[in-house]
């Protein structure tokens, strides 16, 4: 009879040594921008989990982070002070992607242009430039990506509906939105959508919200069930099968410059971003057969 300690190295070692079950690779490379408005949602610890865990299981990931505060940079342990190579550049045209870019110790396959306190004032400049929605898409063409050669690009957005936000959409194909399982989960995704839309009709029309990830799931409330149900009745397929559990070490794990994969690689919170990861796998490689 196994122990729950015994359980949990089983799973560790699964986390870790993934070697039987790598990952399909996606039929197309597939751009994705992590967005909601909303603050402490789950967004960036999404990113840097979901990004691991594929990069774990084989695929080469790029995390963009395009958030000012950086805690993508931080979770993947790259550095990001200010004057390190990092997006602020990469967006006013003076570094490519691949020169800013930097490999995490999460995993060779991982890597992340990091954010730098300079990004801050990015917004104001951009306003004045030639194309402003436009300058991560040119940053990111196929050319620009060639060096890299990633199978998964996830675009770690700030929590604001501003320029840096636009220009990940105008970048991206889909749009992955986390959403909590909480009282306020709903409120201010009509505006995210609404801003969706617009930047469909008129800078990019092949943009699609194809992912939605529910997060901080307390399966002891029944609340966090009503917001599941509202959210999946409401959305349909486009939500993931996979729920991420509210869970202290997936909290704990950005202190220490880690994801939780590699922080506590048998946890809930590990597992859990493990199948998301994935769903989101076995979904990129069906598109080409669709």
């Amino acid at each position: 009879m196994w122990t729950p300690i015994a359980e949990e190295a089983a799973r560790a070692t699964r986390v870790l040594h993934p070697d039987s079950s790598q990952l399909p690779r996606p039929a197309r490379r597939r751009v994705l921008t992590v967005a909601n408005q909303k603050g402490g949602v789950g967004k960036t610890t999404s990113t840097v989990n979901l990004a691991a865990a594929l990069a774990i299981h084989g695929l080469k990931v790029l995390v963009i982070d395009l958030d000012p505060q950086g805690n993508a940079s931080t979770a993947l342990a790259v550095e990001h002070r200010s004057g390190t190579p990092s997006v602020y550049e990469v967006l006013i045209g003076e570094l490519s992607v691949a020169e800013a870019a930097q490999v995490s110790n999460q995993s060779p396959n991982l890597y992340c242009v990091p954010a730098t306190i300079d990004l801050a004032g990015a917004e104001i400049e951009l306003v004045s430039m030639v194309a402003r929605e436009s300058r991560l898409k040119e940053a990111l063409s196929p050319e620009a990506l060639e060096p890299i050669r990633p199978d998964y690009v996830f675009i770690d957005c700030p929590p604001s509906l501003g320029l840096l936000t636009v220009n990940a959409m105008v970048a991206a194909q889909e749009v992955l939105i986390p959403i909590q399982c909480e009282y306020y989960a709903l409120e201010g995704l009509g505006q995210l959508l609404r801003n969706i839309e617009l930047v469909q009709a008129h800078l990019n029309p092949t943009l699609s919200v194809s992912t939605i990830l529910l997060t901080m799931y307390d399966g002891r409330t029944k609340l966090a069930d009503q917001v599941t149900s509202e959210v999946r009745g409401h959305f349909g397929d486009t939500v993931l099968r996979t729920v991420i559990p509210r869970s202290v070490k997936v909290s704990e794990a950005p202190g220490f410059g880690q994801t939780v994969l590699t922080y506590d690689p048998g946890s809930r919170g590990a597992m859990s971003y493990l199948d998301a990861a994935r769903e989101i796998a076995e979904r990129g490689a069906e598109m080409g057969t669709a």
